[in-house]
């Protein structure tokens, strides 16, 4: 396990372990800080050159269509395959809004990190 520094307080923590990138996001996401978002994931991204991302929402109560268009980026830009990006520990709004768009169905969703790594090795 190796600690990443993010640049961003939305991304408290972020760890790679073994092939994949894990990173807990905090805080609402909306249009005013999703380029933020954006620009630290993929800054972490580029740091770790991992092969899967393992987002924890546990801390993100709200994101806006702005944050999904984040999340979209970031699969196209881990490529083809399954199992590519996890969404962990989903509250209850954000697990809908992604439900209501479809998009449960092109993420992998798990209850834990734990259970996302799982999926990864």
């Amino acid at each position: 396990m190796n600690e990443l520094k993010s640049t961003s307080t939305l991304i408290p923590s972020a760890r790679s372990e073994g092939d994949a990138l894990v990173v807990s996001v905090s805080g609402e996401i909306d249009l005013n800080n999703s380029p933020e978002l954006r620009g630290a994931l993929f800054g972490l991204l580029d740091k770790s050159l991992s092969k899967r991302v393992i987002l924890n929402l546990e801390n993100v109560p709200y994101m806006d269509s702005s944050a999904i268009a984040v999340l979209v980026e970031l699969l196209r830009r881990m490529g083809k395959g399954p199992n590519k990006v996890f969404l962990t520990n989903l509250q209850p709004r954000v697990r809908g809004l992604l439900e209501i768009a479809r998009l449960n169905t092109i993420f992998v969703v798990t209850e834990s990190e734990a259970e996302a790594l799982a999926k990864t090795s």
